[in-house]
């Protein structure tokens, strides 16, 4: 589907002419125009492109990206991109939308590593297919960075090295993080966490936690009464310290858990987001200071 598809009418389409005059003039300084899905990639294309590719992302800077509507400016930037990152059943907006407009210029990239193997359940008896939250897992991640490297070289042949060295760079980054991670958690008085957001299957499984979530896999998904009654339960049975919520919804189901176990509250992020001057890495030692506090880990 092209802009006349989306727009008619003389008018109509001298506005989104006009709307687009930006991305249309960033193009014809020769950097290969790639547009993302949200945070996460927005950080993977940036790295990997370095100062080849110019990024915009589709998501709004601090709100929650699951449940985006796109505006038919930014469908035209997808259809008009040089590459579009995006993952598969996060934005079911954008899905569509790469269907109709960007199939053969478009990588899904939860399909570029095989972690999503390890992780399938969502947690909820009615949600059922692939945890789509794998950038949480630093190893999983690489293998994305190794992934968009190789879809920018297709984009970009000419500068195929500059890619694959920019991913190995951010690959070797991610494996540090990781062994962060494995190091921090390694001798826990606990390994239970307690989220109101079930985005952490991959992060647990990775680093031998077990995750409790009070709702589902949209952060703004209601949970039941009995959901949160088994959060509570798994909190007092296990001894939990710390109910995690994520800075970008209300903390009032962590808060009401906590009041019932008498625990603390704290932030741990799905880094859907990121606050401003904070990246992935520094967002995901943020949350690894929470964790061994939260875990009792020395």
């Amino acid at each position: 589907m092209t802009a006349r598809t989306l727009l008619t009418g003389g008018l109509a389409l001298t506005l989104l002419a006009a709307a687009c005059g930006g991305p249309d003039e960033a193009a014809d300084d020769g950097r290969v125009q790639v547009v993302v899905g949200f945070y996460p990639l927005e950080y993977l294309a940036e790295r990997v492109g370095g100062d080849r590719v110019q990024v915009s992302s589709l998501a709004q800077p601090g709100a929650e990206p699951h449940d985006l509507e796109l505006r038919p400016q930014q469908i035209q930037e997808m259809a008009e991109a040089d590459l579009v990152l995006y993952l598969g059943s996060f934005q079911p907006a954008v899905d569509d939308a790469v269907a109709e407009n960007a199939p053969e210029h478009s990588l899904d990239v939860l399909g570029a590593t095989e972690a999503v193997d390890g992780y399938t359940e969502l947690g909820g008896d009615e949600e059922a297919g692939l945890d789509p939250h794998v950038w949480l897992d630093p190893t999983a991640y690489a293998d994305l960075a190794e992934a968009v490297a190789d879809r920018m070289a297709e984009a970009d042949p000419e500068h195929a090295d500059a890619y694959a060295a920019n991913g190995a760079a951010l690959v070797a980054d991610l494996t540090a993080l990781d062994e962060e991670f494995s190091t921090g958690l390694a001798d826990c008085e606990r390994s239970e966490i307690v989220t109101t957001h079930n985005a952490f299957g991959y992060l647990a499984l990775r680093y031998g936690l077990e995750q409790v979530a009070i709702a589902g896999l949209s952060p703004e998904d209601e949970p039941s009464p009995q959901d949160v009654d088994s959060a509570r339960s798994f909190a007092e049975q296990n001894g939990v310290t710390t109910i995690f919520y994520e800075e970008a919804v209300s903390p009032e189901y962590a808060e009401t858990v906590a009041d019932q176990v008498g625990a603390d509250t704290a932030v741990l992020s799905p880094l859907e987001v990121v606050d401003e001057g904070e990246d992935y890495l520094s967002a995901m030692r943020q949350n690894l200071g929470a964790l061994t506090e939260a875990l009792g880990c020395p």
